[in-house]
């Protein structure tokens, strides 16, 4: 009989909810969906893949895929660990929250937020392989090309974390002083968080490729080139808005010369600095 992968995955995708739920219940501690966040996507497009494999179909695309995501995984796997991320450090975000909230408001926020959406969220991120599993075949030239993008854009992720890494390692090395506090240097030039865009644009890439398997098999507009995994991809990018709104309030609360920094420069997106208007 051959392997649903759609079930796989989602067998997988209540597993780890029970999992980061029960962790953070135990430990008092919500960041064990950040600890898994750069590591499930990875399975579920692989499992996509290997049922293609077992299947005898056609998996070149779909290989690709998985290959591609396995290479965004180790990126973010590397960075979340370097930061202390799987030892036990939660999220200063979610701290912040815990005080704004009754205990029982923030174990409920817990639940169906950070455990419960996150997860599907990472599930939905990735059904641009079901697609390409449903409408098998060898990646083409535009796969090409858009593999070469996924790929410019993950490195783009990687110099950017490398920045923020080496600005926060010069500023502790300073006792925890240095000016303006955050990093401007570099893609934080252009972008007040660079390594945020990189990354939404990694999964907007990856939905392109889901859909060219859908038009190259014969589909249109509908149901091809737009289909209903953009959910995953438009989903991410809306909580990536929400958390940066979230972070920038807490840093300028912080920094009072964030809000220059803010005047000057784009949110996201990376564009040359806006020359700071004149004071009268």
């Amino acid at each position: 009989m051959a392997m649903d992968p759609l079930a796989v995955v989602l067998v997988v995708a209540s597993l780890s909810c029970l999992f980061c739920w029960i962790a953070s219940l135990i430990t008092k501690d919500t960041s064990w969906v950040d600890r898994v966040w750069s590591i499930v996507p990875a399975i579920y497009v692989w499992i996509f893949a290997g049922a293609a494999i077992a299947a005898g179909e056609e998996s070149g695309r779909l290989v690709l895929m998985a290959v591609l995501v396995s290479a965004w995984a180790i990126r973010l796997t590397f960075n979340f660990a370097r930061k202390g991320g799987y030892t036990g450090m939660e999220d200063y975000r979610w701290a912040i929250l815990r005080g704004r909230m009754k205990p029982w408001q923030f174990q409920i926020f817990n639940l169906l937020f950070i455990v419960l959406y996150q997860n599907a969220l990472l599930v939905l991120i990735t059904m641009p392989a079901l697609v390409a599993w449903q409408y098998p075949g060898a990646p083409g030239i535009g796969d090409v090309l858009l593999a070469v993008v996924f790929l410019g854009f993950l490195a783009g992720e990687f110099a950017a974390d490398q920045q923020q890494w080496d600005f926060h390692r010069a500023k502790a090395a300073a006792g925890g002083r240095l000016e303006p506090g955050f990093a401007t240097g570099g893609l934080f030039r252009f972008s007040r968080h660079p390594n945020f865009f990189f990354e939404q644009a990694q999964w907007w890439v990856f939905y392109l490729l889901g859909a060219s398997a859908a038009v190259a098999a014969g589909e249109g507009v509908w149901g091809g080139a737009l289909n209903w995994t953009i959910i995953g991809a438009a989903l991410l990018t809306v909580l990536f808005i929400g958390s940066t709104i979230f972070t920038e309030s807490i840093t300028s609360a912080k920094y009072p010369s964030y809000a220059d920094y803010r005047r000057t420069t784009s949110m996201l997106i990376p564009w040359p600095p806006r020359r700071t208007p004149r004071r009268p």
